[in-house]
């Protein structure tokens, strides 16, 4: 017979002891962190996870960069917006809420100005795509006289158009500091230095280019300096046109040598050249000479362009055959040895 105390319901086995959801151990942050000297690849590697799975930057991560960004730009913190939160959507694109619709600061041109004056030669092109204004710096007579007092040396050789007292006048002010740079500013002089007397392949820019000039002269041992002045043809085109300087600085920009270049071809032999003014150069080829020792340099000249895709028809221009060659070079309109033109 059982009793009362058999008649109770037995007591369920106890389960297995399970671990508590939540109990990872999350990475604090702290806004002292978001300084970009302290952001290591750890700090991605372990992230939040809730970070990660809700796709949701948390808000005193987002006010933290905000006020570094703002600090960094020399802005106050309480210019920060509070209600502005980063988000991340399903496209890879960031993006950043602004209910005013506001494309960024706009600061005044007196401070790209400043901007301008540390800011190297070769890194001119690249501060001018930042923005209208930044551009607009760049074609003042005033960044281009401070990047040549910045780079002038007492030591440095210059053409007397180059010099200081010569750099006081406006017209074709731009064209005379960048001339100056490739004798005083060392990388640009470097580039110079290190061409060769032969290149390492066949120039094709020169295609279609007029002949503006040619000189002939005789050394002492019998070799030949032909100097041909060519200038690209500039095609007309909506598509391709550029930026126009503003109207008070067209006398700044002004460059009369503007597309043009010197081809230079020394001769060891006396070779009659025959005229070619006014021609348009349609085809450069440097081979091996006859005797596989020296070079050998095909020119050809005819009456009109030849368009692209089509080859010049040999019969109907000028050739000229120069054999053996000593040295080929060509001249931009910036190069320390490319003559001025008498209207710089």
């Amino acid at each position: 017979v059982r009793t009362g105390r058999d008649m109770a319901p037995r007591g369920r086995p106890e389960a297995a002891a399970m671990p508590k959801r939540g109990a990872r151990k999350r990475l604090k942050f702290r806004a002292d962190d978001v300084c970009s000297e302290r952001v290591t690849v750890a700090d991605y590697a372990n992230s939040d996870p809730a970070v990660v799975k809700s796709g949701r930057v948390k808000k005193a991560v987002a006010n933290a960069v905000q006020q570094e960004v703002k600090s960094l730009c020399g802005l106050e913190a309480s210019c920060v917006p509070s209600e502005e939160v980063l988000h991340y959507t399903n496209a890879p694109a960031l993006y950043l809420e602004d209910p005013d619709g506001d494309g960024g600061e706009e600061y005044p041109i007196d401070i790209w100005l400043l901007l301008a004056s540390y800011i190297r030669p070769e890194d001119i092109v690249r501060f001018s795509l930042i923005c209208k204004k930044a551009w607009t710096v760049t074609c003042t007579a005033a960044f281009w006289t401070r990047l040549y007092r910045r780079h002038y040396s007492l030591d440095a050789y210059l053409p007397l158009r180059l010099r200081p007292e010569s750099m006081e006048k406006l017209h074709c002010l731009r064209a005379c500091v960048i001339r100056s740079l490739y004798h005083m500013y060392e990388p640009f002089a470097s580039r110079v230095s290190r061409n060769p007397a032969i290149p390492d392949s066949t120039p094709s820019t020169l295609k279609n280019s007029r002949v503006s000039g040619i000189a002939k002269e005789v050394g002492c041992v019998g070799d030949l300096n032909v100097s041909l002045s060519l200038k690209s043809p500039r095609f007309k085109s909506k598509c391709c046109k550029g930026l126009q300087p503003p109207i008070q600085y067209e006398e700044v920009h002004t460059n009369p040598d503007q597309d043009c270049c010197l081809l230079q071809i020394t001769t060891f032999n006396f070779i009659f050249v025959p005229i070619v003014m006014g021609m348009t150069f349609t085809l450069f080829t440097i081979n091996v000479s006859t005797d596989m020792r020296h070079h050998r340099v095909r020119l050809v000249f005819q009456d009109a362009p030849v368009r692209n895709g089509k080859k010049p028809r040999l019969d109907q221009g000028v050739q000229v055959v120069l054999d053996p060659v000593h040295s080929v070079r060509l001249l931009d309109w910036w190069h320390p040895q490319y003559p001025f033109s008498p209207k710089a």
